[in-house]
Order: structure tokens, then sequence, then C-alpha cells
């Protein structure tokens, strides 16, 4: 049976039911199954699944078909149940980044991007190695401790080396009290041996958005270029595994293709992962499609934002554990409602363009437009007014909690331990060394009521130790 809903796929209003490729993670014909399956699911089954959720064991992907096809006088309950999980996996942390994009030029002719090879108003740019330490020590001034790097992808097997130079730039540029502590790198799906070199010049988590999991859509956003071929672009995470990266992060381009679809392809994809390598995705990310200028390409399936809530929601439940990160993308009023609803990390003050961190550099070079323009300061205290906590923590990737190790802590609760203290270590270097008068007020009022929410008295003692050692000048302390 099809799927009824009339804004689903196509002239007949059906998803296609395009036969899986052996070998590949994503099943379309078993999404389009419980799709069909959970539509115009009885209030008592969103009520038991939503009982399920709140057990913090996370989703399987019917159970999340039926969420997403609930009606909408039955969405506060699943917002809810997304807020209640958030609070008791994060504990009300908001993780903070920044994009550094090191190049524009790319051989990829994607419909949605500027970008685009076609693109012949875009002025191209890529960024020598003193232009990287430049736009670093620009983002050190804001505040920042974790940067994403991006750049367009290149047939030229230098690329790999172009990246890897400039990764050890970041973390070789340090301005007064200010250092990269972690890069996460967002290029090109590309050869185990290149992902290995990437995990030893000391990267994070490798991200990589499949964009659409929809084939017959991805061919046609993707007409030309090496992205072009879908199974390469999906099994890039099996790649970086196998060479040794423990976090990676998975996300799709919302509007591309029908938001139900693409939801459960995530979390087909982040299942697949754990079967094979023991360990899901660590983050998803959620981008919303956004124009961008030499392209008057506009995606069929355009998300609203009750339906992006939704989104967000339902991935929370389903996959509690792993981070969810949202951009800049979304506008300030509703990336601010969705930290309630899922979203773990935040990227603050971006730009998408190459050298754009400099004003007079910025020019015709961007990605996609932003929609939250606001600095990184004011980003800081609106988190605080909220009663979330602004973490720059990057302690679990020194330390060796990363991938299997992460989650293994992750799931019983026991990271908590260490999440609050480091996160509180790390804010309070933010309002010493970067925060206006008055967010530093909001924040250390927060880091007070915070340091009450430490049950365990010994921790409490050391966290509140450590915090009067950086008072008192020492930096980069954490547990």
């Amino acid at each position: 049976m099809a799927i009824s809903t009339p804004s689903i796929g196509g002239e007949s209003g059906k998803l296609s039911r395009t036969a899986r490729v052996r070998g590949t993670p994503i099943d379309e014909a078993a999404i389009i199954k419980a799709l069909d399956q959970a539509a115009h699911p009885h209030p008592d089954r969103v009520n038991e699944i939503v009982e399920v959720a709140l057990q913090l064991k996370g989703l399987s992907p019917d159970e999340a078909a039926v969420l997403l096809q609930a009606e909408p006088e039955q969405l506060p309950l699943v917002f809810d149940a997304a807020r209640r999980v958030k609070d008791a996996i994060y504990g009300g942390r908001i993780v903070l980044f920044a994009p550094i994009y090191l190049t524009n030029v790319c051989t990829n002719n994607c419909l949605y991007c500027s970008f685009r090879r076609d693109n012949r108003s875009l002025r191209r740019k890529s960024l020598s190695l003193d232009e990287v330490a430049e736009q670093v020590r620009f983002l050190q001034g804001m505040g920042h401790k974790r940067l994403l790097v991006e750049a367009g992808e290149s047939v030229s097997n230098q690329l790999i080396d172009y990246v890897t130079s400039a990764i050890e730039t970041i973390y070789s540029t340090k301005i007064g009290n200010g250092s990269i502590r972690r890069v996460n790198v967002n290029i090109a799906a590309t050869t185990i041996e290149n992902y290995r070199r990437l995990k030893a010049v000391g990267i994070g988590t490798y991200q990589l958005f499949q964009e659409t999991y929809h084939r017959e859509t991805y061919s046609t956003v993707h007409p030309s270029g090496p992205k072009s071929d879908y199974d390469y672009h999906l099994t890039a995470m099996d790649r970086a595994m196998e060479a040794g990266i423990d976090d990676v992060g998975i996300g799709a381009l919302f509007g591309l293709y029908e938001y139900r679809f693409e939801t459960l392809a995530i979390l087909q994809h982040a299942k697949y992962l754990e079967r094979k390598f023991g360990v899901g995705p660590h983050t998803i990310s959620v981008p919303r499609w956004r124009p961008a200028t030499g392209t008057d390409f506009v995606p069929a399936h355009q998300v609203s934002d009750l339906d992006f809530k939704r989104i967000v929601a339902v991935l929370r439940l389903a996959v509690p554990y792993t981070g969810i990160i949202l951009s800049t993308r979304e506008r300030p009023d509703m990336r601010d409602e969705l930290l309630s609803l899922g979203v773990s990390q935040i990227s603050a003050a971006s730009s998408t363009s190459p050298g754009g961190y400099c004003s007079e550099q910025e020019g015709n070079r961007s990605q996609f437009a932003t929609a939250d323009r606001r600095s990184l300061d004011e980003v800081v205290r609106q988190i605080c007014r909220k009663g979330y906590l602004p973490s720059f923590c990057t302690a679990c990737y020194r330390r060796g909690r990363t991938g299997e190790a992460f989650m293994e802590l992750a799931k019983p609760g026991d990271i908590q331990e260490m999440c609050r203290p480091n996160a509180l270590l790390t804010f309070e270097e933010y309002l010493l060394d970067y925060a206006s008068t008055e967010t530093r007020k909001l924040g250390e009022r927060l880091i007070r009521q915070q340091l009450e929410g430490i049950e365990n008295p010994a921790l409490q003692r050391s966290t509140r130790k450590r915090l009067d050692e950086i008072v008192g000048g020492k930096r980069d302390l954490y547990f």
C-alpha cells in the first residue's frame, strides 16, 4: 500500500519504490513500508511509543515512523518527551563551535549549493596557511575552542595535503589564552588511506551528510562531479571507521526530499553503523535548505517550522545518546526553541565563506545564506537566559573517551559525572577571557546554580577547586 499523504513525492503524491542496492545501509522499500503501516496512528499507539522513548533506550525506525505521523494535537506530548530525554542525558549542556571554510573551489555541480562548479558569479578563494592562521586568531578572539573545517571538493590528490596542513596550522596557532582544542572535519568522501591521514593529525569527528538518502532525488540534485556517486558517498563512514576514526557524524539536507523518509533513512544509517562497528554516529546534523547565490534551485519538499521541530524531537527520542547539531541556517528564535527539543550542539557567529571572518574579505564567496547573525557573546547570553549551560569542552576527545568508549559511559549515564564539571570549567574560561559584563554576570550566577547540581560531594569540591584555579589564571583544566 502506498503512502497516501499528498505532500510526498512525485506527481502521484507517492514515494518511489526504488529497490535497495545490495551492500548499502539504506533500504528504501523498508522505509516506505514503515511509513505506510504507521500512517494515521491511533493516539494510544503514540502514547505507548513515547513511554518507550522515556526509558532512554532509543526507538526503532518503525516506532519513529509513528511519531513522525502523529496528529498535530499530539505533538506537545512528543515535544515534552524530547525535553525530558534531552535533560536526562545532556543535563542542559549546549556545546558551541564555529566552521572555518578553507576553499570554495569545487568540482561538483550540486544544484542547491553556491560552490557548484558552474556558478560563474561566485568569487573563488582558497586560503593560504597564513590566512588560515589569521582566521583562527579571529575565532580565538571570540572565545571559540572547537572548529569545523569545511572545503569544496577537488579531484586533485593534493586536497588532503592542504586540509591536513591547515589542521596542523589551526592547532599550532595560539593568541593569549586562546587555543583551538578540537578540530572536526567536514570534507568530501575519500579513501581509507586519506581518512587515516586525517586521524593522524588529530581530528575529532568526521562529518559528511548524505544530503538526501533518496537515490533518485540524489541523482537529480548531484548531476555531475565525484559527489554524483551515491554509493561511494553513502559508504564514506564505513571507510572512515575502518581507518580508525572513532567519531563520525551523519545528516541530511532537509527539503531536498520528503522529511519523514529522510529521518527514517538517517536512523537506518545509524543502526547500520552500530551493527557493523559496534557504535553509531557521534552526531547527527539537521541542516534545512537555505537559498544560495548563483543558483535558482528551490527544493520541492521544504520543511515547515512545526515539522522541523518534529524532526529534531523524534531524532532525540530515537537516538538519545547521539549529539544533534544545528547551524546558523536557522533563525535565532527557532534555534533558541530547538535547544529544548533535542539539539545539543550549535554553531555561533558563523561565516560560510573562506576568509569570511574578516569582513573586508567576505565578498561573494558564501556557501549559503545564514539566518542567525548574532555574535558568540549574544548566543552565549541567550543560552544562559534559557537556563542551559554553554560548553566549550573537548575533554572526552583528549582523554580518549571517543567511539565505543564514550558510549560505554554515556548509555548508563556515567558520562554525566564528567560532562557538567568540564562544561563549567570551560565556561568559566570564556567568562573571564571573552564575555561582556552582562554575559559574565549571568554566567557566574548560572555556574553557582550548576555547581549545586553536582551530587557527588567529592566531585563538587574538586570542581570548585579547579574553578578557583581558573580564576587564579590557570587554563585548560579538565577531568
